[in-house]
C-alpha cells in the first residue's frame, strides 16, 4: 500500500557562504517533493542536520510559491538527524540550497545512514545541491556510493555562472566524477534528472519534480 511508504527527508542548516552572503535550504526542491510525497500518501519525516528552524536561501523566497506554505511549515521546528533514522523508512531524499555543501559532506550519521540505505538497496533521492551528501558515502567495503553510478547534480558550469564557484569548499559535479560517477547533465538552468536503479539525482531547482517522480516511481516498483 502506497500509505505504508515512509521518506525521511534530511536538509540543511547551514546559513552563510561569506559574510555578505546568506544561504540555507533551497525552499522548491524541498517543497515540491514534499508535497509530492504527501500527495501519494506517504509517511514523511523532516529532519536537518542540527534540529531547529531551517534556514531558507534568500533568493528561493523570491520565489515563493502559495502552494509551498503547508511544506514551509514543517521547517520551522525540525527534527535533529539522529542515528535511529536509518531504520524504518523506504526512501531518504536530500534537497539542495548551497548550504548542503557546507554541513552535509562530512556529518557521519548521515554518511552511516546513506551507507545503510544502500547496503540494504533503498530509495536514495537528491538534487541539485543535495549530492554534496553523496560524496563522502561509501559501501562497508569502502567503494565510493556514486563509482561507476549515472548522476546528475548542479553542475560546474551553473555554479560559475552563479559565481560563487570561488566560496564552494568543492565543486560538487567535479568531486561526484572523482568519485568515480557517471556524471550527465542536461542544458544549465533546465529540468534534468535521472534513475540508476534506486539512485536518483537531479540538477537544480527546475529538476525538483521529476526527480521526486522518480522517487516515487522507484517506490512504488517495490510495492
Amino acid at each position: 500500500m502506497a500509505d505504508s511508504k515512509r521518506v525521511l527527508m534530511v536538509v540543511t542548516n547551514h546559513t552563510t557562504i561569506t559574510d555578505d552572503h546568506k544561504t540555507g535550504l533551497w525552499l522548491e526542491e524541498f517543497a515540491v517533493p514534499y508535497l509530492l510525497f504527501k500527495e501519494k500518501g506517504y509517511n514523511v519525516k523532516v529532519t536537518s542536520i542540527e534540529g531547529g528552524e531551517v534556514p531558507l536561501d534568500p533568493n528561493s523566497i523570491n520565489e515563493k510559491n502559495p502552494d509551498w506554505e503547508t511544506a514551509e511549515q514543517e521547517l520551522k521546528d525540525t527534527a535533529k538527524l539522529s542515528a535511529d533514522d536509518a531504520n524504518g523508512f523506504d526512501a531518504i531524499f536530500l534537497p539542495g540550497g548551497h548550504g548542503t555543501m557546507f554541513d552535509f559532506p562530512d556529518n557521519e550519521i548521515l554518511l552511516n545512514i546513506l551507507q545503510q540505505f544502500a547496503e540494504e538497496g533503498r530509495v536514495i533521492g537528491s538534487v541539485c545541491h543535495g549530492p554534496a551528501g553523496l560524496v563522502n558515502v561509501t559501501y562497508k567495503d569502502g567503494t565510493p556510493l556514486v563509482k561507476g553510478k549515472t548522476v546528475t547534480a548542479f553542475t560546474d558550469e551553473e555554479e560559475i555562472e552563479m559565481e560563487l564557484d570561488v566560496h564552494m569548499p568543492f565543486m560538487l559535479e567535479s568531486t561526484l566524477r572523482l568519485r568515480g560517477a557517471n556524471f550527465v547533465s542536461g542544458e544549465k538552468w533546465t529540468d534534468f534528472s535521472v534513475r540508476d536503479g534506486n539512485l536518483i539525482t537531479g540538477q537544480n531547482p527546475q529538476s525538483s519534480k521529476s526527480t521526486a517522480d522518480k522517487v516515487v516511481e522507484a517506490l512504488e516498483n517495490q510495492a
